[in-house]
């Protein structure tokens, strides 16, 4: 039997050596550039975002600006709902028109003092009817319409990616001619993408829906999609989902390349249909390219700005367009500044979620 005091004792770990420590050294030292110029083109005007929007200052003004705290966040966030009481008439009965009880109008409702507010929306809950009031109400609907935009356009874009990249795996005459048509609306400018369908979505029959739409006899020809506030997010959404579809379709498609045939071969063996085999192989497999696709989707249009700006200008803003409108317009960089900073802490939060909620971050 062997004495268990001769057994060898475990040598001890050795670090690293001295070529793997050159080695890292020498990485560290290539890495400088790339550090320096993340530093001057993104950690700076960062910072100096973060910086402005606790001040107050004109845009291209002589005048020094001073310092405020949080009064522009404030100025942004502050929101207050109030009860609105009923029009009570001459003899102090409710109003009734149309067979609706009329309620007093949230002007005299929401406070003055000490900012004034102004409504938002208008909702009814438990047989009473409310106001939601804030300080900067456009701002308040352009974070809204943004998160809706934002979530309605990027599950349109991404089901029909799916169904395009799908398409375009299967072998038929012209696959390679109908991949590169489907880059085109892709590759048309935004700016330029903006003004053809504001062409086709005029209010009159010049546009091409109102014209087809009058001769199916399913519209009179004169909708309004950009002057009508119900149509003007979903034309918004549709211009969007036309333009960006591709991009999602094209990541789609080349996940789906990497898809070993095999298993594909394997499953039709084994009789599973083909609704079994993209739940059992397909959707499995091609999750971490739909992640990817839907970070980079979500991301961009948490940042639209291009199609509000070109379409609605001043109508309707996406949280970009209003930041923009506060610099150019109003000249206040301290609430463009802190619009920004809230653009850029909503971003970060869905960047996280995401790579929590999907693993992104795991092997």
């Amino acid at each position: 039997m062997t004495d268990p005091s001769q057994t060898p004792s475990t040598p001890p770990r050795k670090g690293p050596s001295k070529l793997a420590r050159r080695e890292e050294r020498t990485a560290a030292w290539l890495l400088v550039p790339s550090l320096v110029i993340i530093l001057l083109i993104a950690i700076y005007p960062l910072g100096q975002v973060f910086f402005e929007s606790f001040r107050e200052r004109e845009f291209a003004s002589s005048e020094p600006g001073r310092f405020v705290g949080l009064q522009n966040y404030q100025q942004l966030l502050s929101m207050t709902i109030r009860e609105l009481p009923l029009e009570l008439d001459a003899n102090g009965q409710p109003v009734i028109e149309d067979g609706e009880l009329q309620y007093e109008s949230w002007v005299r409702v929401l406070p003055r003092e000490p900012m004034r507010y102004r409504a938002v929306t208008e909702f009814g809950l438990f047989g009473n009817r409310y106001v939601l009031g804030a300080t900067e109400s456009d701002f308040i609907l352009a974070v809204w319409d943004t998160l809706v935009f934002t979530v309605v356009a990027v599950f349109w874009e991404t089901v029909l990616g799916m169904i395009i990249a799908l398409a375009l795996t299967a072998r038929f005459f012209g696959r390679g001619a109908m991949r590169a048509a489907m880059l085109v609306p892709w590759a048309v400018i935004t700016a330029v993408s903006a003004r053809i369908w504001e062409w086709m979505l005029q209010p009159t029959r010049a546009g091409l829906f109102n014209t087809v739409g009058s001769a199916l006899g399913i519209s009179d020809g004169r909708t309004n999609f950009f002057g009508d506030v119900a149509l003007q997010l979903p034309s918004m959404i549709v211009m969007d989902v036309w333009k960006t579809t591709p991009f999602m379709a094209l990541l789609l498609l080349a996940g789906l390349s990497t898809i070993p045939k095999e298993l594909y071969e394997a499953a039709r063996v084994d009789g599973a249909n083909p609704i079994r085999q993209y739940f059992s192989i397909t959707l499995p497999l091609l999750a971490p390219t739909l992640v990817v696709a839907l970070i980079f989707r979500t991301l961009d249009s948490l940042r639209v700005f291009d199609i509000f700006q070109v379409v609605l200008g001043n109508q309707r803003y996406s949280m970009a367009s209003y930041a923009q409108s506060m610099l150019i317009n109003v000249r206040d960089v301290g609430l463009s500044s802190a619009a920004s900073v809230i653009i850029f802490v909503l971003i970060f939060a869905f960047a996280v979620g995401y790579i929590r909620a999907f693993g992104v971050n795991q092997e």
